[in-house]
């Protein structure tokens, strides 16, 4: 799906500590579909460095189509000072943790910290999503732990697995749609110099959606 009559952008990050599945979830959703065989699994000796930017066109249900700049970020500590630089300029946030890992969902609320320290209480709409919800027999958080975590932070919770494709579409459509509601609305407006939402002019926006490399419970 080409992004070339897209009305906004709207830049979205994944956050969470790292192998949660980030970059699987990102490639599931940029580069599959129905039908399309899982993403290879990420190496373990070769972790996102930095921030990675992969981008899709999205016809909303409710609003126009918008073109979604999507972050993959590391969650290793060492790149944390590369990945907080671009916290001020996000819209929309997947904090995601893995089911099977105990301390990845207890870090999310240090992640949800982070990005509100740097833009404060009004901007960023947020998801929390528990990937690998293929993985039942190793799950080691509940659905009911994490719609409690996910309440008194004050967003919506899913459940996803890159390998089963299961929800993958949902979570970023729904982020986006809440997104497009907040704008509608006024909760979050246009500001020259912030890179969350952009309007579009329908003449610079005309590749296909792409991947670049900037260094540095289930409804199936």
């Amino acid at each position: 799906m080409e992004a070339g009559d897209c009305r906004y952008q709207f830049r979205i990050a994944l956050l969470g500590d790292a192998a949660v599945g980030k970059t699987s979830l990102l490639r599931r959703y940029v580069e599959g579909g129905p039908g399309t065989p899982e993403p290879e699994p990420e190496p373990e000796s070769a972790p996102t460095v930095g921030v990675e930017f992969y981008s899709r066109a999205l016809q909303l249900r409710a609003g126009p189509r918008v073109k979604l700049q999507l972050w993959d970020t590391a969650g290793q500590e060492r790149f944390r000072c590369i990945t907080r630089s671009f916290y001020r300029n996000v819209v929309g946030v997947l904090l995601v943790f893995d089911m099977t890992n105990r301390k990845s969902f207890e870090h999310i609320r240090d992640w949800h910290q982070e990005v509100m320290a740097t833009q404060g209480p009004d901007k960023a709409i947020f998801l929390l999503v528990g990937h690998k919800s293929d993985l039942q027999s190793t799950r080691c958080v509940s659905a009911e732990e994490a719609e409690e975590l996910a309440a008194s932070l004050g967003m919506a919770f899913m459940e996803t697995s890159a390998k089963d494709n299961c929800n993958v579409d949902l979570a970023f459509d729904t982020l986006a749609g809440t997104i497009q509601q907040a704008l509608q609305q006024g909760d979050i407006k246009l500001e020259e110099g912030w890179g969350g939402i952009r309007l579009i002019d329908k003449t610079q926006i005309s590749r296909p959606r792409s991947r670049k490399q900037h260094a540095g419970p289930c409804q199936c």
